[in-house]
């Protein structure tokens, strides 16, 4: 397919990428715009490694073409904290050691940040149905739990 200039934003920023429309966002995202966040794993949609947000809702990134994202507000691991600020959701993980191999933890973050989005203060059973399609390998899933649990703690404390 013949490339074509598309305007995404980024992060919050706009970037203008020359790439088919086909294109998996996924691809643009690490190759061109050298974000590393998201990962390639299954390349179905399946595994959540290369979960976004877009417009605040998690989206599988290696399964949505660059073509439907024109106008839309993309936010990748890096867009939500840096090393000296991070997120609350990503603090929260840090402080539950929620990692071991760490490949799924961008999915896992991006999914935990869409949740407390729409639902601030989820049941058990709200958490477990927002990850239920994050795969996780090296069985963290304990402390993952307890890092959306706290995460959850953080978010009542930014809305008082």
């Amino acid at each position: 397919m013949t490339q074509t200039t598309i305007r995404l934003t980024v992060n919050g920023r706009i970037h203008d990428v020359a790439a088919a429309p086909d294109t998996a966002l996924l691809y643009v995202l690490r190759n061109d715009l050298e974000l590393n966040g998201p990962k390639f794993g299954c390349g179905l949609g399946e595994c959540g490694t290369c979960t976004v947000l877009i417009d605040g809702v998690a989206a599988r990134s290696c399964v949505i073409p660059i073509s439907g994202c024109v106008g839309r507000d993309i936010i990748t691991l890096e867009g939500l904290g840096s090393r000296d600020h991070p997120d609350p959701v990503q603090d929260a993980f840090i402080q539950e050691q929620a990692a071991q191999c760490g490949y799924c933890l961008n999915g896992m973050i991006m999914a935990t940040k869409a949740l407390l989005k729409r639902t601030p203060q989820p049941s058990e059973t709200d958490m477990l149905e927002a990850l239920r399609y994050n795969l996780c390998r090296c069985g963290a899933h304990v402390e993952i739990m307890r890092a959306v649990k706290r995460a959850a703690g953080y978010a009542a404390e930014v809305r008082d």
